[in-house]
């Protein structure tokens, strides 16, 4: 007996997820865990496996697709399944995320002015269809008229379409909603999708790509280019959830160093000369040699002063603080999409060249998108390096619950005076954002204090 698959939980935070690509398509056998596609949560791109076996008879929801908790995504069944009872699964699964992205548009759309009074009837179709391409993308408005009665929707809210124009409207990114029809009872048949493709080719491709209910009430003014609208992935929501919380709820305030780096500097290089010198000795001469970053030091010369002052490794809540007995750090990697912070767990108990190993490995799959959940939750402290794009100084937003993050600047060359002298150094400037619940003045001053004694003397990075 055919069945429906819905939208299941795939991360512990999902609400919604972006459905990227289906790897099984219609008439395909599915056995038990089967991969049948994968979704783009707010934290990776997770598998979305089969629990059941049977053939996938028909599949409700088109890649890139942004898709609800629960929201019919495709039938499973047998192949001789008789699906007239899901013939309009499709077109509801499609007008439930429309309706959700519409009332976004709404709630960011300016306020509308006075209504106007009882008058002439709307603009005929071919009118409409002949204005300018702006205006013709001005879908928020067009949705409406349609939803009034002058368009493809129905009294019900339903778009009146054949199952051929649904397919063609999800593969030229058109919503329904939006389209006034030309068909009889104000049905949508091909040639409407045909006008509005050619208005979009004139003029807007940009806008083609989004969804018509997404398209903020923001349009270019007469002969300027239009501009680039681009929705909001699960992911970049997540981020903008958290740290407008973060900064709206986390007292910050913020402890600056600038260190002497050389002697870090030098104790790099001598330890990648030995990995190096160890790897051109194997037999087969073909590994090639792993290298410590300043970064790489810096995390672990870090978890040896969060051990020093634990302080600092602690976590607030409405009833205690929690002082972690567990030195996990966030690392922060930017991805294409955002910023992602794979944990390093128990950083303080692992070797340089565990700790670059296991960061490399980490941030090649948070670029794949193939991090797990678990893997980028309950950090105790997190370090945040902008030296790469050539940052010298910067503060970064805490990533609750954690108490402190570290933000790192590059590397620079500059003049220091040494007994008197002015001769070339390396300086590294490093400031710390503290959550002011947690860790109070003196106790971020002590932690930095200790972490510039780990600096400035790296060989104490090396034995902890």
């Amino acid at each position: 007996m055919a069945k429906i698959l819905e939208m299941p939980k795939l991360s512990p935070t999902m609400e919604e997820g972006v459905l990227s690509a289906w790897h099984k398509k219609e008439g395909d056998d599915v056995d038990v865990d089967d991969l049948l596609a994968e979704v783009e949560t707010d934290k990776a791109t997770m598998e979305f496996r089969a629990f059941d076996k049977g053939t996938l008879l028909k599949i409700l929801v088109s890649p890139g697709s942004q898709v609800k908790l629960g929201q019919p995504v495709a039938i499973m069944g047998s192949p001789n399944d008789d699906l007239s009872a899901f013939a309009g699964l499709a077109g509801a699964s499609a007008e439930a995320a429309a309706a959700s992205a519409e009332r976004a548009a709404a709630a960011a759309a300016p306020p509308a002015g006075p209504k106007p009074t009882a008058g002439p009837s709307p603009t005929p179709v071919p009118q409409r269809q002949a204005a300018t391409a702006g205006s013709a993308l001005d879908r928020t408005s067009y949705a409406a008229e349609a939803r009034a009665g002058n368009g493809g929707a129905s009294d019900g809210g339903r778009v009146l379409a054949s199952p051929y124009v649904r397919k063609v409207a999800r593969e030229k990114g058109i919503d329904l909603h939006g389209v006034l029809g030309t068909g009889t009872g104000g049905r949508v048949v091909a040639s409407d999708l045909e006008s509005i493709s050619a208005q979009v080719a004139r003029g807007a491709t940009s806008l083609a790509r989004v969804p018509a209910t997404q398209v903020p009430a923001v349009l270019a003014s007469p002969g300027e280019e239009a501009a680039e609208v681009r929705p909001l992935s699960p992911m970049r929501k997540t981020i903008a959830r958290r740290l407008t919380e973060s900064k709206a709820t986390v007292p910050h305030f913020y402890l600056s160093i600038d260190v002497d780096a050389a002697g870090l500097v030098k104790l790099r290089e001598q330890i990648n000369a030995e990995l190096a010198s160890n790897a051109n000795g194997k037999s087969n001469g073909s590994a090639t040699p792993l290298k410590v970053s300043l970064n790489d030091l810096l995390i672990k010369a870090c978890a040896v002063a969060l051990v020093r002052v634990p302080e600092c490794n602690a976590s607030f809540t409405p009833e205690a603080l929690i002082l972690h007995k567990r030195v996990d750090i966030s690392v922060a990697v930017a991805i294409p999409d955002g910023l992602v912070t794979p944990v390093l767990r128990r950083a303080d108990q692992k070797s340089v060249v565990a700790i670059a190993n296991e960061v490399r490995e980490l941030a090649a799959r948070a670029r794949a998108r193939k991090l797990k959940p678990e893997e980028m939750q309950n950090g105790t402290f997190s370090i945040s390096n902008l030296g790469m794009f050539g940052i010298d100084e910067f503060a970064a937003v805490i990533n609750p619950p954690e108490g402190a993050i570290l933000a790192v600047g590059q590397m620079r060359d500059v003049p220091v005076v040494a007994e008197g002298v002015v001769v070339p150094g390396k300086r590294l400037a490093m400031t710390l954002s503290c959550d002011h619940r947690v860790v109070d003045g003196a106790v971020g001053a002590a932690f930095l204090a200790e972490l510039r004694r780990l600096v400035e003397h790296p060989l104490r990075v090396l034995t902890g």
